[in-house]
């Protein structure tokens, strides 16, 4: 039987349908053309903290409504390397494209000398990352594109015990200056903890950024190479993952703080293009 779960608002009803037990729901029932409600927008943000990550189909909305819509969930957040196309209309919005091949070689060069897959967290950066991210497609190839989100929490519970206690304490470093550099932003390396407790939902997350050159604070190369490799394979396992096939008119809406991503890239050189916003947490600094 699908699971299926109706919640009854002023204006429709909203219906969240799990893709799998802990990750990823489908949302029908609302219009992202108009404002949502603040029953909707609650609704919404619920199903987010329960599956981490929301997607909603056949949402035709240009640049305003997204920025519109992400913003009934908090302040937007301008990423430094936004393009100037988009700052006169709309500033937080992010272009999410495919890069030239020159670009695509050189990354996947590094990546593989560092032998990560690029499981990752958007701005994990910063001293305080955004809280969440909506991402529209735009341009989409015929097929192949897809995005794959992992349960951090599933993924730190599913640990042996042993492993738990290595890791708690241990901070992972998160270093993005090459491409800041290159936005002309400058920003220090900062480290996170390993293990994160997530704010509102008070469960145990596991977070590094495959992307940004993870180093474990205080241990030597073999040791922070072993533990990472531990995160890195339950990063991998299927049964802690939901994997999204993008259409036109699709949006995905994701807490970056209980979840991290990895986009498949297999579609040749087609422009694959998303719009993306970010969504800025309150500083907690009692938590830094």
């Amino acid at each position: 039987m699908t699971a299926v779960t109706e919640r009854e608002t002023r204006d429709a009803t909203i219906t969240v349908r799990p893709l799998q037990p802990t990750i990823g729901a489908e949302i029908d029932g609302v219009d992202l053309r108009n404002e949502i409600t603040d029953a909707e927008r609650d609704q919404i943000k619920a199903a987010i903290l329960q599956y981490k990550v929301v997607f909603f189909r056949d949402q035709f909305i240009d640049q305003g409504q997204h920025a519109a819509f992400a913003r009934r969930f908090g302040p937007l957040y301008t990423h430094p390397s936004t393009k100037k196309a988009n700052a006169e209309k709309a500033p937080a919005i992010h272009n999410i494209s495919a890069p030239d091949e020159k670009k695509l070689a050189q990354y996947f060069t590094k990546q593989q000398s560092e032998g990560w897959d690029p499981y990752h967290s958007d701005t994990s950066w910063r001293l305080v990352p955004t809280w969440g991210a909506v991402l529209r497609a735009v341009d989409l190839p015929d097929v192949g594109g897809d995005t794959i989100w992992v349960d951090a929490g599933l993924a730190y519970e599913r640990l042996p015990e042993d492993v738990k206690q290595r890791l708690e304490g241990l901070h992972v470093t998160h270093d993005y200056r090459d491409a800041l550099t290159g936005a002309g932003h400058d920003y220090p390396i900062v480290a996170h903890p390993i293990v994160r407790t997530h704010r509102e939902t008070g469960k145990k997350v596991l977070w590094v950024n495959f992307t940004q050159h993870p180093w474990i604070v205080g241990l030597d190369r073999d040791e922070s190479r072993e533990l990472l490799s531990i995160v890195h394979d339950q990063y991998r396992k299927p049964e802690l993952q939901v994997r999204f096939s993008w259409r036109p008119g699709s949006i995905a809406f994701w807490d970056n703080r209980a979840a991290v991503h990895y986009a498949v890239r297999n579609y040749g050189d087609f422009p694959r293009l998303l719009e993306r916003v970010l969504i800025a947490d309150d500083p907690q600094y009692a938590d830094l």
